[in-house]
């Protein structure tokens, strides 16, 4: 089948809750995706966990020693309680269910759909994955708090170069192949390899740059980073 028309955002964490929930980036946020929908467009939206999930994760820690299980729960719950944030938001363009099972999608004619994380080991940038493959979306897009994907940690390497484009191959070498929990990568190593078996492509930037986002989906040059 051809590509769908229904593009894929993975709407990190780090955007809806950077620490107290952002409505200005999130009203901002709506106003561009409800442009789109007027153009015929359509969007699946994964919610990551932020802030949220962190605190939940630190409290945890601190009062009991937790398996990875748990954590990856407390996790899960996290983006699903930002799923329904954006919902709410959403509400008269989106399927008025979330997407918590990535196996058991349903057919909508809403322009919007609302995923969140789905059990212990799958990332949502795995759960974006899968419904890419599902809708026949060619690209998924991930925005966080980075401009481009870098050769190493910006944060502890002055020298990191920012990446424009790179093969899947050559992003795999620098993310490894094993995910665990609260993981800091652009993307996530066992949805990329997974990605490249799609031959899906991805592309990473910066979601609070919202008009580097509308040059995006208008076709433009943008400033992030193209996998695959």
């Amino acid at each position: 089948m051809p590509p769908s028309n229904r593009y894929i955002i993975s709407l990190g964490g780090s955007l809806i809750v950077p620490d107290e929930i952002d409505t200005k980036f999130l009203s901002a946020f709506h106003k561009i995706i409800e442009a789109q929908t007027r153009r015929g467009r359509k969007f699946v939206l994964i919610t990551g966990g932020g802030r949220t999930a962190r605190r939940y994760s630190e409290a945890a820690k601190a009062l009991g020693d937790l398996n990875p299980d748990d954590l990856d729960w407390l996790g899960i719950h996290s983006t699903r309680l930002n799923g329904h944030l954006l919902r709410t938001i959403f509400r008269k363009l989106a399927h008025s269910r979330i997407v918590t099972n990535p196996k058991e999608t349903e057919t909508t004619s809403k322009p919007v759909i609302i995923a969140a994380g789905y059990r212990p080991g799958w990332s949502t940038d795995y759960v974006g994955v899968l419904l890419a493959r599902h809708y026949q979306s060619a690209v998924l897009l991930n925005l966080s708090n980075i401009d481009y994907v870098y050769n190493k940690n910006p944060k502890n390497h002055p020298d990191a170069k920012p990446i424009k484009q790179i093969s899947w191959k050559e992003f795999r070498k620098l993310v490894g192949n094993k995910w665990d929990p609260g993981l800091n990568t652009p993307f996530d190593p066992v949805a990329s390899r997974l990605a490249e078996k799609l031959k899906l492509r991805v592309v990473v930037m910066n979601g609070k740059n919202l008009k580097n986002l509308q040059n995006f989906l208008a076709g433009r040059k943008f400033i992030g980073t193209l996998i695959g």
